[in-house]
């Protein structure tokens, strides 16, 4: 008989906690072993049941739940899928959960609580199971940041320059389950003159804007959430808003970001496949792929139409991804040129456009 994971949910509302419960009771492969309503109580439950996974409320009273998370990753790193409010607040705390070691989240609704969390069944069940699957590292002391991600009286280390490059070349990123942090070791390596960067970051619409102000604070290049018709410039990158398909085309000498409300693709959206199958078709062998951290397919079959192409494309490897999915498939669909460790990718990546071997090194 399989193991089942063992899901404790800490919650200050009775309501949720039975919900989620039931949810949680429902699964074949699950059981909700305890409940708690503040995280005093929680700590005292999670010494004792040793849960494989938790859910976490973000707001509770006593202690709230980022203090409690910060604690609990320093002390006993374990799965944690934080259970957020649909609330720019809530976007950005979300925000800071991530960086201390959430797995990933689920937006809940303010109001509708009862249909709403019914409704978000399938979804809580997913991630429970990838969280059980995570690689969890213990957290360090974070930075201090603002509530718009920008770090308080630290100023970035200036990167190197690039050089002169051609304007031709673009930089695709796909990330789903762990991917906020990956795509943020990625990016604060960049130097002013990067090429332009497109990003597809499996999240739900609300929390994209707060991820890349986060970003933007953090990062010598410009970061922002893709708006259609953004011409696509040296030096920015471009989240996929949550909730859209974003793929990128072309006008003349310009690359420019396409948002609209497509169809699911990969039972996602935005889908890493939509943007990379643009990718293949718009920029070709000007294109460099990297795939990081996910659960899943999506993008795979697309990378490898890169590749086919013509791009150069960047794998995350096995033991420093949180959850081996899709990079897994990619590698396995032929897709990869080089697979390496996530610290190892903007320093390659870097060498190779600016056309040196020991120039950018981890």
């Amino acid at each position: 008989m399989t193991k089942k994971i063992r899901v404790v949910v800490v919650d200050d509302s009775a309501l949720v906690r039975s919900l989620l419960a039931e949810i949680i009771n429902r699964q074949q492969d699950m059981e909700c072993v305890g409940t708690a309503n503040d995280p005093l109580i929680a700590r005292e439950m999670i010494r004792e049941l040793s849960p494989d996974v938790i859910t976490l409320d973000i707001e509770m009273p006593k202690m709230d739940g980022i203090e409690f998370l910060g604690r609990l990753m320093r002390l006993r790193p374990m799965p944690v899928v934080m259970i957020s409010t649909l609330t720019e607040r809530g976007a950005e705390v979300t925000m800071r959960a991530l960086e201390l070691g959430a797995v990933d989240f689920v937006a809940k609704p303010r109001i509708g609580v009862v249909d709403g969390i019914n409704d978000l069944a399938e979804q809580i069940v997913d991630k429970v199971r990838v969280a059980a699957q995570a690689r969890v590292r213990r957290s360090v002391v974070a930075v201090p940041t603002t509530g718009t991600g920008q770090a308080v009286g630290v100023l970035p280390a200036r990167n190197p320059s690039i050089g002169r490059i051609s304007t031709e070349k673009l930089i695709c990123i796909g990330a789903s389950t762990g991917g906020t942090e990956a795509i943020k070791e990625i990016l604060v390596r960049m130097p002013a003159d990067s090429p332009g960067i497109v990003i597809t970051q499996h999240m739900p619409p609300g929390f994209t804007t707060s991820f890349a102000a986060r970003l933007d604070g953090l990062c010598q290049i410009s970061v922002k959430e893709a708006a259609n018709g953004d011409r696509i410039l040296p030096g920015h990158a471009y989240i996929a808003p949550g909730g859209k398909q974003f793929r990128i085309d072309r006008s003349g000498a310009n690359y420019l970001c396409v948002v609209e409300d497509g169809e699911l693709v990969n039972r996602h959206k935005p889908s890493v496949e939509v943007l990379f199958m643009s990718a293949a078709r718009v920029v070709g062998r000007n294109a460099f792929g990297i795939m990081l951290t996910g659960m899943g397919n999506d993008g795979a079959k697309a990378m490898k139409e890169m590749r086919d192409c013509g791009s150069y494309n960047y794998v995350q490897d096995e033991a420093s991804c949180v959850v081996f999915g899709m990079p897994r498939e990619a590698i396995l669909h032929g897709a990869a040129d080089e697979v390496l460790p996530l610290v190892a990718i903007a320093p390659a990546l870097l060498a190779k456009l600016s056309g040196s071997n020991d120039r950018y090194r981890v």
